[in-house]
């Protein structure tokens, strides 16, 4: 599963988002003004930051627009064709 952490007002997470949604990759967004998902962030993440991306299968955990983005145009973005 690929989870990314976001906050709605957070314009890296829309960058996130948005090309994940342009490339048809499916995210769990997990929004963070929820508190058990802020919870969850910092336990898995250890800061209240966003965007942070996991992806569960590849045990790999990231902070960062770019290198979420980066991530997921390499392994990811081909998935779905």
């Amino acid at each position: 599963m690929l989870i990314l952490y976001t906050s709605p007002v957070c314009p890296y997470c829309h960058i996130v988002t948005e090309f994940a949604q342009k490339k048809g990759i499916a995210l769990d967004v997990r929004d963070i003004t929820d508190g058990s998902n802020m919870n969850d962030l910092i336990a898995k993440g250890g800061k209240m930051q966003v965007p942070f991306f996991v992806d569960e299968e590849k045990d790999v955990a990231m902070y960062e627009s770019r290198d979420i983005v980066a991530y997921l145009d390499k392994h990811h973005a081909g998935d779905n064709k």
